[in-house]
């Protein structure tokens, strides 16, 4: 198992957040110096001991083996995972997090604090309550585990930021992924599992008028409690906003840009704002919501929101299944086709246009690969046969907003089968382009070993690393 070449989605929950990683580090550990031979000064660090220093970083023998703990407590395999190997990944991101901080590739205060908060919500959510979780982590207090978990999302944010300048102007061309394909022998050309299409006719319950004014005027009431009794945006939101992903952080969004992936409407209203103005009531797919431009930083902002969602009345859902309901029959009747249904009737703009066609979220083909697909997906579909339309389904929106009610059908099955160049472009381009990548972030890692302060302990000089750590 080469750490090198793991995908790195699959490594970050097990070597960086906090699902696994929070292990208690040596605080009281005694001071040594080390000796940065570029320069000949001397840092203290402490010692339990030294694997390995990379730029400013220190990797303890006591981060491998709870790195290797961890990756145990996850459930993953650790038969083939050497000392050496999960040495060699430490200190790639050590390297990262090191280069991004001298290429000012920084990351806020404020973003890593909403990135630990939402973690901690998470394991709270999961674990029952805060002094189960502390007790779970062998943390004393809730102060010590969030700034043991700031410094592992820090870092692990800076790793992922300079890992995404590496290869973000990196492209294949379809010539490129021509040879790509056709350099690998016949006989060793991937096998792709058993694949499905999927289509579907979504119903989206509406609020009545009424209902959406209601909750307007009372977004503009908290609005104007803010601007003329000077009340706290911050606990506005922690009291009232139904934003899960925000609201035990008063509603914050930090390092908001605009390729950042909210929803358009959202984002039109965050750059039209001036820092510290409150915006108008404005609806979007998730609720009505009103904005606060916290600050600016250059083509970033921080943004605080509120989110308010009308109440669906239970008449308003029996007629959305009601509606499904005949629908479907019509189609099964030979009315019209399923395409034809999900064009003309369906509420979810994403997909009515296409026949009502899903789109993979990983790469936009429709495909979808059996033993990936998500859960959810996979739970709603699994039982149905070819051509089957299924009875409405419903679907909780799990960041907050209303309930939708669904039709699905399959429309096309793939048996498992060896790359096909024509069938299988989109899949060969990402693998085209993963090689291009990792080609990219091999030269990248050579050269910047080369230039950065590396010490490696003696301990550890006997280890085949895949890279040239000790610069022989």
């Amino acid at each position: 198992m080469n750490l090198n070449f793991i995908d790195k989605h699959r490594l970050l929950p097990f070597l960086a957040v906090v699902f696994g990683l929070l292990a208690t580090r040596a605080q009281d550990a005694p001071e040594t110096q080390v000796t940065n031979e570029s320069d000949g000064s001397r840092t203290k660090v402490k010692v339990d001991g030294i694997a390995a220093v990379v730029g400013d970083y220190v990797i303890l023998d006591s981060d491998i083996e709870k790195t290797l703990i961890d990756l145990r407590s996850q459930g993953a395999s650790t038969e083939d995972i050497t000392h050496c190997q999960l040495l060699g990944k430490l200190m790639e991101d050590r390297l990262y997090a090191h280069q991004a901080v001298q290429d000012s590739l920084l990351v806020s205060d404020d973003q890593v604090n909403a990135q630990s908060d939402a973690q901690i919500n998470e394991l709270v959510s999961r674990i029952g309550s805060i002094e189960k979780m502390l007790k779970y982590y062998k943390k004393p207090d809730l102060e010590s585990f969030r700034k043991e978990l700031f410094e592992i999302n820090k870092l692990r944010m800076l790793s992922e930021k300079m890992q995404s300048k590496i290869v973000e102007d990196i492209e294949v061309t379809p010539e490129e992924v021509r040879q790509f394909f056709f350099k690998i022998p016949e006989d060793q050309r991937p096998v792709f599992g058993a694949e499905l299409e999927i289509a579907q006719i979504v119903k989206q319950p509406k609020a009545s008028e009424e209902e959406k004014q209601r909750v307007i005027d009372r977004l503009k009431g908290i609005k104007q409690d803010i601007e003329e009794n000077d009340a706290s945006f911050n606990v506005k939101a922690i009291l009232y906003s139904q934003d899960p992903g925000s609201k035990s952080r008063g509603g914050l969004y930090p390092g908001m840009t605009k390729e950042t992936p909210f929803v358009k409407e959202f984002k039109d209203v965050a750059f039209s704002l001036q820092e510290g103005e409150i915006s108008e009531p404005f609806e979007t797919m998730f609720g009505y919501h009103i904005i606060k431009v916290e600050k600016i930083r250059g083509q970033e902002r921080d943004v605080r929101h509120i989110l308010l969602i009308p109440e669906i009345s239970e008449e308003a859902i029996k007629d959305a299944v009601k509606e499904l309901d005949t629908i479907r029959q019509h189609i099964l009747d030979g009315k019209y086709t399923f395409a034809d249904a999900a064009r003309n009737f369906s509420d979810e703009k994403e997909t009515k246009f296409d026949g009502g066609l899903l789109r993979n979220p990983i790469n936009f083909d429709s495909r979808f690969e059996l033993t990936k697909m998500d859960p959810a997906l996979y739970n709603q579909v699994r039982d149905l046969k070819d051509g089957e339309i299924s009875k409405p389904i419903r679907e909780d929106d799990p960041r907050g907003g209303p309930p939708k009610f669904k039709i699905m059908k399959i429309s096309n099955r793939y048996d498992e089968h060896v790359a096909d160049f024509a069938k299988d472009y989109i899949k060969i381009q990402e693998l085209a382009l993963r090689e291009k990548q990792l080609k990219a972030i091999k030269k990248w890692m050579a050269e910047h070993i080369q230039d950065t302060y590396i010490h490696v302990d003696p301990e550890n000089k006997d280890c085949n690393f895949a890279n040239n750590w000790l610069k022989e």
